[in-house]
């Protein structure tokens, strides 16, 4: 049973859809009107793998709330140098021993753990040949 959608709880729908699709460089899936003040906003990473939809509905989940999921590049180098020349506040890499990462946050606070995994399995996915 994989995860499908994850909810990221913002304040601002559309400025969060700037966000991700902008800068984090995921693309839109779906927008479709749920009603007064309310939109379906389905993004997936470019490269695939579960989508996300961006919630203000939950009261349970408040704005920035959403810390720590991880998206895999191939190089946290060079993604950390393209982060910074598009303007986003990057912290300098960090190194563990299941590989590097550095911690973006949306407009709202919500964090993304952005990495390069050394090798191995984590999680279930195979790092090996990425």
């Amino acid at each position: 049973m994989p995860i499908t959608i994850v909810s990221i709880p913002v304040s601002d729908p559309q400025r969060s859809k700037a966000f991700y699709t902008d800068v984090m460089d995921f693309k839109l899936l779906r927008e479709s009107p749920m009603g007064p003040e309310m939109s379906w906003i389905q993004l997936q990473p470019k490269d695939g793998g579960a989508t996300i939809t961006l919630v203000n509905w939950f009261d349970a989940m408040p704005p920035g709330g959403q810390q720590g999921l991880m998206l895999h590049v191939a190089d946290i180098d060079a993604e950390r140098e393209r982060l910074l020349g598009l303007g986003v506040d990057v912290p300098p890499i960090e190194e563990q021993p299941w590989g590097r990462y550095v911690m973006v946050k949306d407009p709202d606070g919500n964090g993304w753990a952005v990495t390069t995994q050394t090798g191995g399995r984590l999680s279930g996915v195979d790092f090996t040949a990425r």
